[in-house]
């Protein structure tokens, strides 16, 4: 086998070859965040059953168990050895990106589904990532490129009932949402970054710190402030 045939196999899904050292460090970083998932989530779940409205559990539900199926795939996309099943896989990594964005959203517009617009935001974001889904399932090469565009336009689609959701959240559970958004949108910079030594533990930290951040808005809005 040629060196080009070599260096064609190694990148043959758009990322170069990692070290042991970097797939080290970025198996280190999705286990500490699934560790966070499971026990932070477990946590959050239970008080919220106990503090918050019957309808708001579901969604809660529904952002931790993305949290997890997002980490827990992309554990193994990233780990996983250059088979047949790890371009399988690769799509599963970027489709469970539009479900956790989906999910991230459900808890902290429940306040204000009373609303058009945030039973409008709640149909559109669910509507626009599984759209978003199917095609990383069925065309994934098709309209990669679009990807990363319709990360962003979905996941701050939220601008929209900014004030709105400003109303029904508390400052605490605002801050924190804006800032896991921020965390999300500068960690993009890393993953695009391949030539930089460890950019996917790098940028898979920025996912967890921002997935945190969400996690902890939602204790805020839903657990804490109720005490």
């Amino acid at each position: 086998m040629t060196g080009a045939e070599l260096k064609s196999r190694a990148n043959w899904y758009g990322q170069r070859m990692l070290s042991v050292a970097e797939q080290v460090a970025d198996g280190v970083v999705h286990g500490i965040g699934l560790v966070l998932a499971l026990v932070a989530g477990t946590v959050l779940i239970t008080l919220a059953v106990l503090r918050t409205a019957p309808e708001e559990v579901p969604a809660i539900a529904v952002y931790v168990g993305a949290f997890v199926m997002l980490l827990g795939v992309s554990m193994a996309f990233n780990l996983w050895p250059r088979t047949a099943a790890k371009r399988v896989l690769e799509r599963f990594d970027q489709a469970t990106i539009f479900l956790f964005i989906a999910a991230s959203y459900t808890p902290f517009l429940t306040g204000i589904w009373n609303t058009s617009q945030g039973l409008g935001l709640t149909i559109f974001v669910w509507s626009a990532s599984l759209i978003g889904v199917a095609l990383k399932l069925t065309l994934p090469l098709k309209y990669g490129k679009l990807a990363i565009p319709l990360y962003l336009a979905i996941g701050w689609s939220g601008v929209l009932v900014f004030q709105d959701l400003a109303h029904s959240l508390p400052q605490q559970a605002m801050i924190l949402l804006l800032a896991g958004g921020l965390c999300y949108s500068f960690g993009i910079v890393f993953f695009l970054w391949d030539k930089l030594k460890f950019y996917t533990a790098i940028w898979h930290g920025f996912v967890v710190i921002g997935a945190s951040l969400h996690l902890f808005a939602i204790f805020e809005a839903m657990v804490f402030s109720r005490w």
